[in-house]
Order: C-alpha cells, then structure tokens, then sequence
C-alpha cells in the first residue's frame, strides 16, 4: 500500500545492508526517500563488501518510491548541517521521517572478534560510537529542528539487542545502550511539540556483512557462546523487513505514534502485529520468542521450531540469563 505517499524521509548510511533495506521498504509505502553514504557511483570496497547509493536509488524506484541520493559523512558536522538545509530548501521544511541508521564499525567488529575490550585499541570505541551514537544525535538535531516548527515527525533510532545482552562487546553494547537512552529522553524535550522519537530494534539480519561474519565462522569452526547466533542462519531476517516495519509505524496516525513514543520496538513484534511478512514471505519470531530461544539453546529443536509456542519471555527472564551467561 502507498500509505507514504506525499512524506518525505531520510535514511542515513543506505549504501547496503539495514539502511538499503529500510529505504526500499520506505519506498514500497510510496514515499520521497533521501539517503546518504560515502560512495555515489563507484563501488567503495570494504574488504569483500561493497554498496552504492545509485544502486540503492534504483532499488528504492524499482519498489515504487522517489529516490535523492546524497553523498554525506556522517562524521563530518558541516556536512549533515548541509544535507538537512537540502531538505529544507527542497521540500519547503517538510520532514516527516529520520531513520538514524549509519553506522561505521561493522568492520571494527569483525577485526575484533573474540577479543576481550583491552586487546583492541581505544579508538575502537570511536570506530562504532562516532559515526553511531554520536551521527544520530548530530542528525536528530537537525531533523527536530524542522520537525518541530512543523509539529509533525518521527525519529526512528536503529538499535540493538546489545544494549541489553551481550552480543559484541563492551563498546558495542554501551553505543546501543546509549541509543536507546537517547531515542527515549529525545521522546521527551520532543512530545510537546508532537514530534515522536522511538528505538527500533531489528534481529539478526543477514546483511552482506552479518552473512560474510557467518561463512567466516562456519569455515573455521568456531564455537563459542558470542558465535552461536550466527550458526545455520537461524530464524535471519532480511532487511527488508525493518523498512517495512518502519513504513508501518511511520503511517500510523499521529495520535497511536505518539503514545508509544519514547519506546523500544522490536522489529519481529510489530512485524507479527499487523501481519508483515519479510522479503521471502516469511515472518521471523522475536528473540524473545520461545520459539526462538528454545532452538537456540537446543540446535536439534530447530526443525520442529513451528510446534513451540511464540510466546514472550519475560524481561525480567532474559536480563537475569544476561547476566549469568558466561561472555568471553
């Protein structure tokens, strides 16, 4: 449906992976769909992986939405600053969605893998929370500038699991930990001007990156705790689904966003919620789905995942398995 016809959208660090896919699903809602990254025409290889905002552009139009590509780093405060006056000169100040998504430390990640915090060197803190957590306040400046003279708008925060469990380690988990933080006392100062700012929190989604970590892992055999939610793609997203997800929350009436504001929501949830489905047709449960945490603990319940209950586990359940469960 073309519920997003007439919103105007930004989707920072689109190039690949969860920003590609939440631009395309914006897209699909028939939205006018701004996006950023470093690399506009030819391919900026990281390693074995490698995206465009041209592709993505035409990605985006071939699902049924307008597309301006922009070349930004995030990093760069004089850059962003210019990218929202774009906006604002083009659209006549309407921005009804920022989808805070760039991020610069998945190769960070993926170098320091199975090392504890103090074999890596501080600079890994800046590598995921510079362009991360600091981009989306830097972003979200601007964007509540416009927004609020418009007393209209919706701040989508891409966060994680890891601010709540351990997943990548202690940088990682404190940059998302702080998102969440940040999407919700954002939710604050911006409620009175009606202007929403929510967490999003996807689960594992087989993006280029995320799918090159597994063949890595599945190649040499490793086996620890922090590995494990990679093996056999198990209950992957794609990420489509949290474009399509948010296209959903981002057509809601202004009445129901603005009474979960401040929240996390959970990519899976409000996918089962109104009946979303995923690139393949398919409708991966919540992490904190029986049917997730079940198999997942038990790799031989995996084929017969259908017959367990989708049913919620208790916060209070999975903190307590956060802190006991054995890390490094």
């Amino acid at each position: 449906m073309k519920n997003l016809e007439g919103k105007v959208t930004l989707v920072t660090g689109a190039t690949r992976g969860i920003g590609k896919g939440i631009a395309i699903g914006l897209g699909e809602a028939g939205a006018t769909v701004y996006i950023t990254g470093r690399t506009l025409n030819n391919s900026n290889s990281d390693g074995d992986i490698s995206g465009t905002l041209n592709d993505t552009q035409k990605a985006v139009e071939s699902a049924g939405g307008v597309c301006i590509p922009l070349v930004v780093d995030h990093s760069d405060d004089e850059q962003v600053a210019k990218l929202f006056e774009r906006i604002q000169d083009e659209q006549n100040g309407q921005l009804d969605l920022l989808v805070n998504n760039a991020y610069s430390g998945v190769r960070a990640l993926r170098d320091a893998q199975g090392k504890p915090f103090w074999d890596c060197q501080p600079n890994f803190w800046d590598a995921g929370n510079n362009v991360g957590l600091r981009s989306h306040y830097v972003a979200s400046v601007f964007a509540a500038r416009m927004m609020t003279k418009n007393h209209s708008g919706l701040i989508c925060t891409i966060s994680s699991w890891g601010g709540l469990s351990y997943i990548f380690g202690a940088a990682y988990g404190a940059g998302k930990a702080a998102c969440d933080r940040l999407a919700a006392d954002m939710a604050v100062e911006l409620k009175p001007l009606n202007v929403a700012s929510i967490s999003i929190w996807p689960g594992i989604v087989g993006t280029e990156h995320i799918s090159s970590m597994a063949s890595e892992i599945e190649e040499q055999n490793i086996t620890d705790s922090q590995s494990a939610i990679f093996s056999d793609r198990y209950n992957w997203e794609t990420p489509l689904l949290t474009g399509r997800v948010i296209a959903m929350l981002a057509s809601q009436s202004n009445a129901k966003i603005m009474g979960s504001t401040g929240r996390v929501h959970i990519v899976a949830e409000v996918a089962k919620q109104y009946g979303i489905v995923d690139q393949d047709g398919n409708l991966p449960v919540s992490l904190r789905s029986l049917r997730f945490v079940l198999p997942f603990a038990l790799r031989a319940l995996r084929n017969y995942s259908s017959l367990i209950p989708d049913l919620k586990v208790p916060w209070w359940l999975i903190l307590l398995g956060a802190l006991s469960s054995p890390k490094i």
